[in-house]
């Protein structure tokens, strides 16, 4: 299993559009083979993570590569309500 992370500094005060623009988007996550789950986390101070967890890499790997994902981000909509681009860890999940 892999979990695939970004993490988001929403503009201060920005918290609510932040996630009411997730909420109202198309993720197109359901057509891409080996997705298992997605979740959007907040933390402290306007942090959020968005987390997706996929059966393996090769499967988060091609939905990078897909139709599907270019859908997804061409909708864009975070202009404005983020300060700089997400930052992305991976993980192999070994336990």
């Amino acid at each position: 299993m892999y979990i695939a992370m970004n993490q988001f500094t929403v503009v201060p005060g920005k918290g609510k559009e932040f996630e009411e623009m997730w909420k109202s988007r198309e993720t197109f996550l359901g057509e891409v083979p080996g997705f298992k789950e997605f979740h959007l986390l907040k933390g402290e101070n306007d942090a959020y993570i968005s987390h997706s967890t996929w059966e393996s890499r090769e499967a988060f790997t091609r939905w990078t590569e897909s139709e599907a994902f270019r859908k997804a981000h061409a909708q864009g909509g975070s202009k404005g309500l983020i300060q700089g681009p997400p930052r992305f860890s991976g993980y192999e999940v070994v336990l």
